[in-house]
């Protein structure tokens, strides 16, 4: 299995929060930075966006925008509407995680469908960061035969809900924002060092992939480049060139990242995400942990525990 694979197979937007919103103009809502993965999906407009790198930009019927950073951005029927929406509106849950929204009036209807994902420790973080705050499904529709016909396929069913509908629109969108990511990766330009250029070299990309599903386990440099069906000397010099550090140092940030999710996120004591991350006590856990953060992991762990970025899918 390629590199890419390893790392969306398991892509699911799970714990998400979708949205089915009607809404009625003038309407405008405003986001801020989340630490989210955001999608929108157009059904019927009107619907504009507006963030600050590319400012206001018109979607139109059938458009996806994704959002894989969660930067703050501001929706709206027109972009001279003012005020936020969100207490004219009536939201009913549809399910655990599944909204209506529905705002009424006389004005132009608009039909979306939205939804958030918490970013959380997973295989797909690095190349999240690498890409651009906001893409267009549409701008990446020819490059991909099957994502028109999906995003024609959620526009029929957003147009006419059924019983069953929000666990196939989820699924759709789980599926086209995976076939966006790899059609990024695919049409951006070919570096030849950073994490991008890491998981498109068929062997450090499965010693990426196998290190961010289980960081806890026992790597060594020698099942690594057993992993990678390298000498030892050639992966260790082939690593260290791609990614401008030797995999040892990677696997440590690695682990410190997803550390500071488990302890700020997860309720685990100190002592459980050190075991979880391979470490052989607490207390070497928390050296390698000061070593990278420059923080102890109790500071972490009182700073943002209970700390949620979480909102309804809209």
């Amino acid at each position: 299995m390629d590199a890419l694979s390893e790392v969306l197979q398991d892509f699911r937007m799970n714990g998400v929060n979708y949205g089915r919103c009607e809404l009625r103009h003038p309407w405008s809502f405003a986001f801020p930075q989340q630490q989210l993965l955001r999608f929108y999906f157009v059904s019927k407009g009107p619907c504009w966006i507006h963030t600050e790198v590319q400012g206001w930009q018109e979607l139109h019927d059938g458009d996806l925008v994704l959002l894989p950073q969660g930067i703050a951005h501001q929706l709206a029927s027109a972009p001279d509407v003012v005020g936020d929406s969100l207490e004219s509106c009536q939201v009913t849950k549809l399910g655990s995680n599944v909204s209506e929204v529905v705002r009424e009036g006389t004005g132009a209807a608009s039909t979306l469908f939205c939804g958030s994902m918490a970013l959380g420790a997973c295989a797909l973080n690095p190349l999240i960061t690498l890409m651009p705050p906001i893409i267009k499904g549409c701008d990446v529709a020819g490059n991909d035969p099957i994502v028109g016909p999906l995003l024609a396929a959620m526009t029929v069913e957003a147009a006419q809900p059924q019983m069953g509908s929000a666990t196939i629109l989820s699924r759709m969108a789980d599926l086209l924002t995976a076939r966006l990511i790899r059609c990024w990766v695919n049409c951006t330009g070919a570096p030849t060092t950073g994490w991008l250029a890491a998981i498109r070299d068929p062997h450090i990309g499965r010693v990426l992939a196998a290190m961010h599903r289980d960081p806890g386990h026992n790597w060594t440099l020698e099942n690594l480049a057993g992993l990678a069906g390298q000498s030892r000397t050639i992966f260790a010099e082939r690593f260290s060139a791609v990614l401008g550090e030797g995999a040892a140092r990677y696997l440590a940030r690695l682990r410190m990242q997803l550390a500071r999710e488990l302890l700020g996120q997860s309720g685990m004591s100190v002592a459980e995400v050190a075991t979880r991350l391979g470490y052989e006590s607490e207390a070497s856990f928390a050296r390698a942990f000061k070593r990278i953060t420059s923080v102890s992991p109790g500071v972490v762990r009182r700073t943002i525990s209970g700390r949620t970025d979480m909102d309804f899918g809209f």
